[in-house]
Order: structure tokens, then C-alpha cells, then sequence
């Protein structure tokens, strides 16, 4: 069971929204810096381990600050991302970009900056050849086995994880050899290796499990191209527990998982300077951020509806995926749960919900209620649908103190792209 206890009590709350008014994305410094150095902690074994941080989770210079102090790199997937790696002082082997359909002159400013570039398929090397003139001496490549990726030992047997084959990115297994050939011959020395074939798996099998498939492809591929790899990135996938009765992923059973699996392939084929890289985003960042938001309208017709200053302008992931969010109300943490409701918000769209049928103590209007998770996937994928703006976002520090790390957007703010000239001239 993962209890599930909010980062900010009340009180704190409270004090914070005094300053800065809800709805606001809140970060825990204190959770942010403990979880990587536990990450670090799992996989110090191995002497090139490096964390890059998927900067589309949680795109904030602050955070990322965090996590450079913490021995992060960063993993960028637009021109923009690399953009705000390069201002927080990330350059060379600190980044990693692993984008797809890629814009020529992102290849040529990830160039510039030094990033290994990792190439989602086999036709984008004459096309990186093109765009920079030249094909870098440090190479990745991304791999996708296709079929549909499962675990056994559930007592169900196979838990099927994800579904590969219908995933956009990456190559066959035939293509990345291909690949290899071809970048070798064109002046490429150190190769890297890059999959990704689950998304958010709450199971300690899941990472070693990916690490054997990709061990064992690259003594394959060394013995098949002669490449030298360097490196192998186990991606993200490393899930988080949104629901209580979830349990949570072990990152040191994890570690000691992918180990075994370094140990019984890589080592015995003389393979044993590989350096491991990770891109986690959610597990980095995903429990250490909530919503605040406040309950400002009670409605009961055919249901129960409590509505608050949030939406899915701030929070998407209920609406399109019907993801579920763990909800707090804080104060009222130990009341018990006998009243059902549908937690909404303002857009005109009936899947704005946070919550739909849940069980939560009686809310009254004012209450501030803590939306759990929201650290990873929350303020970076908000949206400005019905003319609603972005909100704040707000660190919480390790003294207790607090930080504006983002303002919140203002009607200005949503304007300033328009020409608006004799629209909206100010009298």
C-alpha cells in the first residue's frame, strides 16, 4: 500500500496562498533532491551512471537547477528544451536529445551545443548528415523489438507491460545494425543504444528486464558492425503509484535488477566499461509536485459536484486519459469518507472532472484541496482552451520557505501573440 500523505500540511498551505493565490503548481525540494540521490544511490555501482532528466515532464529552469546539483544531465526533445538546457548551464555529454520527425535546425543546435544525438530512424542519417554537415563521432540509436512487451511471474502469468509494435519510435532490429554500418563508415566511434518500451510500470522487473534486451543487442551489434558502444540509455518507464492501494517501485531492488543482468552479459563479452544512462521524468519528479486548488462551488442535481478554481488547463491528464489523481483535502485527513462527488472544474467540457465518483470527506467551499502527482506530466502540458490561463508555480524549499519559480500567466500573457492593432487599443 502507498499511504498517501501530501507534502504540505494546512497550515503551510494557507500561509502559501496568502501570496500566491490557487490554483498553483507546488514542487517539494526536499522529495525532489532525496529521490535522485537515490536514483544515484541504485546505480553507483556502475562508474558512467547518469541521470537525464526528460525536461517535457517538468520544464522549469529552477528544477532543473535542482537536478544539475543533484548530477543530472537533461533529455530534450525540441529546440526549446535544448534552449532552456543550454541557460541553465547543461552542454556536451550533460545532454542527451532524443526527439523524432525532427526539424533540421534542432539537429544543428544540439550539435552546437555538444548533445549526443540520438537518431529515432535510419533515414535521419543522411538527413542529420545534411542538416550539420557532417555525422558526430558520439552516436545513439534508438531500438523498438516490436511485438508486445510482458513480464512473467504475476500469478497470472504474463503481465503485459506495452505494446512496442505500434509504437511510433525507433528501429528494427534489422535497421539499427543497418544503422550502425552506415554511421560507422561515415566517421561515428562511440555508439549508444536507446529504448523505451513501457510507460509508468509499478514493477521492480520492469527496467532489469528491458536491460537484458538491450545487453544482449549490443554484444550482438559489436560482434556484427565492430562498433564500439559506449553506452546504453534504459530510457523512462519507471512508473509512480498514483492510486494508495499501488505499491511502490524499489528503486534499489531496481539497481541490484539491472547489475545481475550487467554482470551475466556484459561482462563475460569484455563489454564491462558500458555506461548506463536513465530519462526518468515521472519517477523523478511526478509524487514531489501537487495542484492546489480551492473548492469554490458546490452543485447537487442528478450528482454530487464540487467545483474548483482548477481545471484541465492546469491539470490534463483526468480529462484525456481518465487518469486518476489522488485527492486531499486538507484539514480533513483523518475525517472519514462518506460523501461522493465529482471533482470539477471550469471548461466547457463534461471531462473536465479531477475525480469522478469519489469517495471524500464532506467538502465545504474554501477548503484547499491537494491534487496529488502532479510534479511530472501537470503545468508542462496545460493548455489555454477557453481562454483560461496557466497558473503559478511555486517551489517549496527545504527551510520551509517558498519560491516563485514561475508566475502565473496573466490576460496579457494570452493576448501578446495577436496582432490585435485597433482591436483592443487601450482608451
Amino acid at each position: 500500500m502507498n499511504e498517501k500523505k501530501p507534502f504540505v500540511t494546512k497550515g503551510q498551505a494557507e500561509e502559501i496562498v496568502k501570496e500566491y493565490p490557487t490554483p498553483i503548481h507546488l514542487y517539494d525540494e526536499k522529495g525532489i533532491r532525496e529521490n535522485a540521490r537515490r536514483l544515484n544511490k541504485a546505480f553507483s555501482w556502475n562508474k558512467g551512471f547518469k541521470e537525464y532528466f526528460a525536461v517535457k515532464a517538468t520544464p522549469n529552469p529552477r528544477i532543473l537547477q535542482i537536478l544539475k546539483e543533484e548530477g543530472c544531465g537533461t533529455d530534450c526533445s525540441s529546440l526549446t528544451e535544448l534552449m532552456m538546457s543550454e541557460a541553465c548551464g547543461f552542454s556536451g555529454k550533460e545532454i542527451m536529445f532524443s526527439s523524432n520527425d525532427t526539424p533540421a535546425e534542432e539537429f544543428v543546435m544540439a550539435e552546437q551545443l555538444g548533445a549526443t544525438i540520438n537518431l529515432d530512424d535510419i533515414t535521419h542519417i543522411p538527413f542529420l548528415e545534411d542538416a550539420i554537415g557532417h555525422i558526430p563521432e558520439r552516436i545513439c540509436c534508438r531500438f523498438n523489438p516490436g511485438g508486445v512487451f510482458q513480464l512473467g511471474g504475476s500469478k497470472e502469468g504474463f503481465q503485459v507491460m506495452d505494446n512496442p509494435g505500434e509504437a511510433k519510435y525507433g528501429m528494427t532490429r534489422a535497421q539499427i545494425s543497418e544503422a550502425y554500418k552506415i554511421l560507422k563508415s561515415k566517421g561515428a566511434k562511440e555508439f549508444g543504444i536507446h529504448a523505451f518500451l513501457a510507460s509508468n510500470t509499478i514493477s521492480n522487473e520492469y527496467y532489469p528486464a528491458l536491460a537484458s534486451i538491450l545487453f544482449k543487442l549490443a554484444v550482438e551489434l559489436k560482434e556484427e558492425t565492430g562498433a564500439h558502444i559506449t553506452f546504453i540509455n534504459l530510457s523512462g518507464g519507471i512508473g509512480i503509484p498514483y492510486r494508495p492501494e499501488q505499491d511502490v517501485n524499489d528503486i534499489a531492488v531496481i539497481g541490484e535488477g539491472v547489475r545481475k543482468a550487467y554482470e551475466e552479459i556484459l561482462v563475460p563479452a569484455g563489454m564491462d566499461d558500458v555506461a548506463l544512462y536513465t530519462e526518468l521524468g515521472r519517477y523523478m519528479l511526478g509524487p514531489y509536485g501537487c495542484l492546489l486548488t480551492r473548492a469554490i462551488h458546490e452543485k447537487n442535481t442528478y450528482k454530487n459536484y464540487i467545483g474548483v478554481d482548477a481545471c484541465a488547463a492546469n491539470l490534463m491528464r483526468p480529462a484525456i486519459y481518465g487518469a486518476y489523481h489522488h485527492i486531499t483535502v486538507l484539514g480533513k485527513e483523518n475525517d472519514p469518507c462518506d460523501h461522493k462527488y465529482d471533482v470539477t472544474g471550469s471548461l466547457c467540457e463534461n471531462c473536465d472532472k479531477f475525480a469522478v465518483d469519489r469517495m471524500l470527506p464532506e467538502i465545504d467551499k474554501g477548503d484547499l484541496l491537494v491534487i496529488h502527482d502532479a510534479g511530472a506530466h501537470g503545468f508542462s502540458m496545460g493548455y489555454n482552451y477557453n481562454g483560461r490561463l496557466r497558473s503559478a508555480e511555486v517551489l517549496l524549499k527545504e527551510d520551509g520557505s517558498t519560491e516563485l519559480i514561475r508566475r502565473a500567466e496573466t490576460p496579457e500573457d494570452y493576448f501578446a501573440t495577436l496582432d490585435v492593432t485597433g482591436v483592443f487599443d487601450k482608451k
